[in-house]
């Protein structure tokens, strides 16, 4: 099957699988725009020690497989499936071995943490900064490098294996493509993500490679985010891979964004907040956010990202806590609009734009007199309130004041999307299409592959919310709130100096 515009036809469809962290999702494309077809497959986690999170590398790679069969199964006749799209969760780290495929350990997710103390030695010894130059990141357990290097201390301690090729590694990208093509590739964006990638030259870094003891050889080519990969045959059928992209950038390619001051904010176990600046400026940038390639196709478009670790995560332990849904802890928050408490989620550190990680999560303001609704209240207000400090900085990093287009499941919840609203001050566009990301894989595959020229649906309609809060209220509790996290921040450091030792999911320094 050839891939080009003019073997395009009028029952071509393009399939997107969305492989996130709990789910792998997909849908099935027509040429008018229209989702002929979903499918949902779920996914394990599991957490053997505490700051340890890791997933089974085959068994996502067994739930796109299945997706992909469920959805070909499901589309109507004389549909054919002329391209498929990737979107991936990004810094997960995946070793496997390069003769059989097998993954050689368990994949350690993002939001692991075991390589803390491997980040807080480099840090340390004065890498932070050439780190941060040559990639746009800053030194945390949260990229895949540190990962990289643990898996190999663990598996190929003299790195014999990886540096005559026997071990490959990467992203969850570059394990799907090689296991469903046999090319060993991994996509521009998903690479910009490791630590690794020199953000200037789109290649990996000599000098990255040699700190982190990483051999080329078990790397994959770093390659654009429209490329043409070989046909995946899966029983009948015979499709090219030709749209892959990091899960949060396949968010903002899907939402239509094409210039800076729209932002895209993902919600979920965290939070991505991602959007495009005009040119490349300095990478070392010490604003609280990072610079990471949005993706190429062919050519790069560069973006600034803020990373929050907990916020849809917030919800759910609080509430577990307290015995409820997190649907009726949204609802509980709502009889208490004016709670004094506030709680810092600092379970793992803090984020952007904080970057500390000896950040701890405490609760304030709460008396005799606080109620489940009030600690509830908090809970919801902390995840816009932290999405409104990397909007601050992101204003300044791009010159304009972000407008925010909101995605992920929690986005469904109206509540939700008001008061985030409300609190930052800003106007929040919700797609009135679900699956914003696998839509953008879609749609990257989709035009690679001559489906489409520029659509269809490249600015889904939306529903606007504005603020109702006024301002002065709002500025009163990003204040409150801001005193909170310097307590949070504060409170780890006392904690510290009365430590003799740190284990390894610990401070950074």
């Amino acid at each position: 099957m050839s891939p080009d515009a003019s073997a395009a036809g009028d029952g071509d469809v393009v399939l997107a699988l969305d492989q996130g962290t709990s789910s792998t999702k997909g849908i099935a494309v027509d040429r008018a725009g229209q989702v002929v077809a979903r499918v949902t497959i779920s996914i394990g986690q599991r957490a053997p020690r505490p700051g340890w999170v890791e997933q089974d590398a085959a068994e996502i790679l067994a739930s796109v497989v299945t997706g992909i069969g469920d959805l070909a199964s499901s589309l109507p006749d004389g549909a054919r499936v002329a391209a498929i799209g990737l979107s991936t969760q990004r810094e997960s780290a995946v070793a496997w071995d390069a003769a059989t495929g097998e993954p050689v350990g368990p994949m350690l997710g993002w939001q692991d943490r075991r390589t803390t103390t491997l980040c807080r030695d480099l840090i340390a010894s004065g890498h932070a900064d050439a780190v941060r130059r040559s990639t746009g990141l800053p030194i945390d357990p949260m990229f895949s490098a540190p990962k990289f290097a643990w898996i190999l201390d663990e598996v190929d301690p003299d790195r014999a294996r990886s540096a005559a090729g026997g071990i490959h590694l990467g992203t969850v990208d570059a394990w799907l493509v090689e296991r469903l093509t046999g090319v060993q590739s991994i996509e521009a964006g998903n690479a910009s993500r490791t630590g690794l990638m020199n953000l200037t030259t789109r290649t990996w870094d000599p000098q990255l490679l040699a700190l982190y003891r990483i051999p080329a050889a078990s790397l994959p080519e770093i390659s654009a985010s429209n490329r043409i990969l070989p046909v995946v045959t899966l029983g009948g059928l015979a499709a090219p891979i030709s749209g892959v992209l990091g899960d949060s950038h396949a968010a903002l390619y899907g939402h239509g964004v094409a210039s800076p001051g729209l932002s895209k904010v993902t919600l979920g176990t965290g939070s991505s907040i991602m959007g495009l600046v005009r040119a490349a400026g300095d990478p070392a940038l010490d604003d609280g956010l990072v610079s990471t390639l949005a993706w190429a196709d062919p050519e790069p478009r560069l973006a600034f990202e803020g990373n929050i670790l907990s916020t849809g995560a917030t919800l759910v332990w609080l509430a577990g806590l307290l015995g409820i849904t997190v649907d009726g802890l949204v609802e509980l928050a709502e009889s208490d609009p004016e709670s004094a408490v506030d709680l810092v989620p600092a379970f793992a550190g803090l984020g952007a734009p904080w970057w500390d990680a000896r950040a701890r999560a405490l609760m304030v303001g709460f008396d005799l007199s606080t109620t489940r609704a009030g600690v509830a209240r908090a809970a919801l207000d902390s995840i816009a309130l932290q999405i409104g400090d990397v909007l601050d900085r992101a204003d300044t990093r791009t010159g304009r004041r972000q407008e925010i287009l909101v995605d992920g499941g929690p986005s469904v919840n109206d509540r939700l999307v008001q008061r985030l609203a409300d609190l930052t001050q800003r106007t929040v566009r919700r797609p009135q299409r679900a699956g914003v990301s696998a839509w953008g894989a879609a749609l990257m595959a989709g035009r690679s592959a001559g489906v489409w020229d520029s659509g269809p649906g490249a600015h889904p309609p939306t529903d606007v919310f504005g603020p109702v809060m006024d301002a002065d209220t709002a500025s009163f509790r990003r204040d409150r709130w801001h005193e909170a996290v310097r307590l949070a921040r504060h409170h780890s450091r006392s904690a510290n100096r009365r430590r003799s030792t740190t284990d390894d999911n610990g401070p950074l320094t």
